[in-house]
């Protein structure tokens, strides 16, 4: 079964903790009546699932601002690709 689950930030985005948690829940469940041992396992397992993807959302901004900055800059703004770099 498939539940609808609705998040929401004020004024920002969501912040690659945000969606790393939000995307390890969704990967790695353990029902309520699994063998406490196992649940166990499968909470520590979702735990480094979502550190990995933290480290990939992270590097994936990361290149995306590079290709924004280097779209800028080729098209004559270098100080509006200074702002994306420096963000």
């Amino acid at each position: 079964m498939i539940s609808a689950v609705v998040r929401t930030t004020h004024n920002r985005g969501f912040t690659p903790e945000e969606l790393a948690a939000q995307a390890a829940e969704r990967i790695v469940s353990a029902a309520d009546s699994t063998h406490p041992a196992i649940r166990d396992q499968a909470i520590a397992y979702r735990e480094l699932i979502e550190q990995l993807l933290v480290e990939y959302m992270k590097q994936a901004v990361r290149s995306d601002r590079t290709t924004v900055y280097n779209a800028l800059h080729d098209a004559g703004q270098p100080e509006l690709a200074k702002l994306i770099k420096d963000l």
